[in-house]
């Protein structure tokens, strides 16, 4: 909490400024010439703030500008302090203009490693000097209170006030078992089918269960599984999987390498919803800095051939 002294009289930043240029240049022209204003407009500026201080701050002359003993006291302190202010401000517009500095984002586990790992690898070879942090969660975030610059999900999750760039090539997803569960239990042959078969449920941190999607005659709907077993994360889901616990609906991408070396077996091909774009998603378009406009420009190069789903 700060608190203001009512004997001290404020001295806005202008004000201050003109007094310093003035003082500086040694007259008003020369400092009007420097600044790219009028004398007049220096002159009226240190009138006001002599009248708010309450201080003569310069003699003046039709030949030339002086400062009084209090202008003098006043201008050994002010100019290091506009010297720093200038320099910090320098700093800002150029590090806003050269990409350097951190960036901050969120996806789900899965998404992240399929197509945004390989675009942040090229984006830090790119840019030496800029850092990613990087929040693997499925959790939907308001990017903006959880400080982060962007995040990466589906399109149909993101909100209408977000701008959203597509990353990579739109993902497919699939359910996959182990050979051995299906030499047991034998493949479903609809989604109808699958309220007879142990299914790897997954959960939200909402708490909420995913659904499975699924198409029929062009619509999509949505299947809620049984199942013994229940896990928050795509990894365990495919070793769960894996080990033959039951079926398990994800990503293609995903399960395409165990797919590739018999270890899991894709069934219900045919009910599957159409590929899904992800977006990279973020709050404004105007005066991004340097470093995101460079990762934007990374994923709108490179984003299409990252992490081809399998068909």
């Amino acid at each position: 909490m700060s608190i203001t002294n009512p004997a001290l009289p404020d001295a806005p930043l202008a004000e201050l400024q003109v007094f310093a240029a003035v003082a500086e240049a040694g007259g008003f022209r020369a400092a009007a010439t420097r600044l790219g204003v009028t004398p007049s407009a220096l002159s009226h500026g240190l009138r006001k703030l002599e009248t708010r201080l309450g201080v003569r701050l310069l003699h003046r002359t039709t030949r030339s500008v002086a400062p009084t003993e209090a202008g003098a006291r006043l201008l050994a302190t002010l100019a290091p302090a506009l010297a720093e202010i200038r320099q910090a401000v320098g700093a800002a517009v150029a590090a806003a203009r050269t990409p350097q500095g951190q960036i901050r984002l969120t996806a789900p586990r899965a998404a992240a490693h399929l197509v945004l790992m390989p675009l942040i690898a090229r984006f830090l070879a790119e840019y030496p000097r800029m850092a990613v942090e990087l929040s693997c969660d499925e959790a939907l975030v308001d990017i903006v209170a959880a400080g982060f610059d962007a995040g990466l999900r589906f399109g149909e999750s993101l909100q209408a006030d977000m701008v959203a760039l597509p990353v990579g090539a739109p993902q497919r997803f699939t359910v996959v078992a182990s050979p051995d569960y299906l030499a047991c239990h034998g493949a479903p042959a609809d989604p109808a089918q699958l309220t007879a078969h142990a299914c790897i449920k997954l959960r939200f941190p909402s708490g909420r269960l995913y659904a499975w999607q699924f198409v029929r005659a062009g619509r999509v709907f949505e299947v809620q599984v049984p199942g013994a077993f229940t896990v928050n994360d795509q990894a365990a889901l495919l070793q769960a999987a894996e080990a033959g616990l039951g079926l398990a609906y994800t990503y293609c991408g995903h399960a395409a390498p165990l797919l590739a070396r018999g270890r899991l077996v894709a069934v219900l091909p045919d009910w599957l919803p159409p590929a899904e774009q992800l977006y990279l998603y973020y709050p404004s378009r105007r005066l991004q800095p340097a470093g995101f406009q460079a990762l934007l420009e990374v994923v709108k190069r490179g984003g299409a051939d990252v992490a081809a789903p399998s068909s």
